[in-house]
């Protein structure tokens, strides 16, 4: 006899409908998966077999059993597909009833024992779910919570396979998993970090102001010790606060990496990520035989940080390039082309040289020129071009490490940065053109909204002759300069607007004065 159950599948950060097919046939006792199974879900037919006999059910010792998983043209992996399987067992048996099953989307990894353990991307099948239509979705307990922010959909937790049998087989149906979106966001919106907690450094958080405002990426230049982590840290705390849409979409990223805590259900804040610099290209951008999200999709719609930038492999940062100019990484594989999202700011700090102490009255820099050339050759061009904001943090001085914080506290610069993104989401007529912020402009908005007078023009020509400027950084000089104005809420473009931006250029000045 013939069972259907269904089931879904991750396929990058979003999910796809898989339909189980278990068919019991006469002929001699065996147990086949197929539909391009992985080596965890072959597995699932001794996962299977114990968890049913030691919930106390019975298992066919004389039934061919085939199970398909459809489509049967793309790879499926993990161990989601045990509850289904196990359910799909059941029906063909007739052990339970497999009308109960229709309508219902179900995912779990059963232990031997029968208890059922939570899977990756429920998140994601949750929203498949959903589109599908299904009126139900049932997964492990440790899942629920996560499952439930997606609304319109009943979600049924349960325990063990014990739980769903006798549910199915006409019992009590578990009680539906329930979440409230705004009590999660105001127990989870929550920084560690603040921006009043930073001594000195004005012209720093300044800049820090003006890359939240337009999501402009920012390179930090300064010695050890003067402050730079701290600074890339309290970031996200002046980023506009994630909307529901967006915590999804954040929250769905973390789910199918299995990187959710243990019962939280929503990423509320904006993601801060830092990689070591050892990482590799893989761990950065994503990758892997069957490919997995990096670093760069971690931080969707949050910060990168990239401390210590030159350290970094070569390879790695080149690779980075792609996602930092279209916000989407495409991993390439014989099995599948996936794309993750990855709009995400990136920070970066790094020392003035290999000792680090180029420019520090209090130290002496033991480094000879070509060391400081070499050492700032690690960073290509192209990659520089793509570094919006480039600002000099000098080390602080007894005074400013005895004074008390005297800074605007995060919530105060994140009112300045939510006014300025307004005014870019009503120009950029975000729900037609898709751009939220001033980053994301193309050649045409930039013509569009970043003109510039007379005077404008003649700085703008002085700069790009003596700083060398690329068409690719004269066009981010004039987005900087766009969301300076955005700050002060002036339509146009100012000179003193374009003579801010300028100074966000260090290496270019530094290369200009050496």
């Amino acid at each position: 006899m013939l069972s259907q159950v269904n089931s879904a599948a991750l396929m990058g950060v979003d999910a796809y409908r898989v339909q189980v097919e278990v068919d019991a046939a006469s002929g001699l006792p065996c147990f086949n998966i197929v539909g391009l199974p992985d080596a965890a879900v072959k597995e699932s037919r001794d996962r299977v077999k114990t968890a049913v006999l030691n919930s106390g059910l019975d298992f066919p010792s004389n039934r061919r059993l085939t199970a398909n998983l459809a489509p049967a043209d793309v790879r499926k992996e993990g161990p989601s597909f045990d509850l289904p399987l196990a359910l799909g067992v059941l029906a063909a048996l007739r052990s339970i009833d497999p009308a109960r099953l229709e309508g219902c989307l179900f995912t779990g990894e059963l232990s031997l024992d029968g208890a059922l353990r939570p899977v990756r991307g429920v998140l994601s099948m949750a929203l498949e779910a959903r589109r599908q239509g299904m009126r139900c979705l049932v997964v492990p307990q440790a899942n629920a919570a996560e499952a439930a922010v997606v609304e319109g959909l009943q979600v049924l937790p349960l325990r063990d396979l014990r739980q769903a049998v006798e549910w199915l087989g006409g019992g009590e149906p578990p009680l539906p998993a329930v979440a409230d979106l705004q009590a999660l966001f105001s127990r989870h919106r929550s920084y560690p970090v603040d921006l009043a907690d930073v001594k000195g450094q004005a012209h720093v958080k300044r800049a820090l102001e003006v890359a939240a405002a337009g999501g402009h990426n920012l390179l930090m230049i300064g010695p050890p010790g003067s402050g730079k982590t701290l600074l890339a840290r309290t970031l996200p705390t002046i980023l506009p606060d994630l909307s529901v849409d967006e915590a999804l979409e954040v929250t769905k990223v973390h789910s199918v990496s299995g990187l959710l805590c243990p019962g939280q259900s929503l990423v509320a804040t904006r993601p801060f990520r830092s990689p070591h610099h050892t990482v590799s290209s893989a761990g950065l951008v994503g990758g892997g035989s069957f490919p997995r999200p990096g670093e760069a999709s971690l931080s969707h719609l949050g910060v990168l940080f990239l401390d210590e930038l030159p350290e970094f492999g070569r390879h790695a940062l080149e690779v980075l390039r792609q996602p930092l100019e279209d916000g989407f990484v495409t991993i390439s594989r014989a099995q599948a082309s996936l794309s993750y999202p990855a709009k995400c700011m990136v920070a970066a700090a790094m020392n003035p040289c290999p000792c680090g102490h180029r420019g520090d009255p209090r130290h002496e820099c033991l480094c000879t020129p070509v060391q400081v050339a070499n050492y700032l050759a690690r960073l290509s061009g192209p990659l520089m071009d793509r570094l919006d904001i480039q600002v000099g943090v000098p080390a602080l001085d007894f005074g400013e490490l005895a004074a008390p914080p005297q800074s605007e506290p995060s919530e105060a610069v994140r009112l300045r940065v939510n006014r300025a993104r307004q005014r870019q989401v009503e120009r950029l007529q975000s729900k037609v053109s898709g751009l939220h912020c001033n980053a994301q402009m193309g050649p045409r908005e930039i013509r569009q909204h970043c003109a510039v007078d007379a005077d404008g023009s003649a700085l703008m020509k002085a700069a790009v002759d003596r700083l060398g400027l690329s068409a690719r950084g004269f066009d981010r000089l004039l987005k900087v300069a766009r969301t300076i104005a955005d700050l002060d809420g002036v339509p146009g473009i100012l000179v003193r607007h374009l003579a801010e931006a300028i100074q966000y250029r260090s290496l270019e000045r530094q290369s200009v004065a050496a």
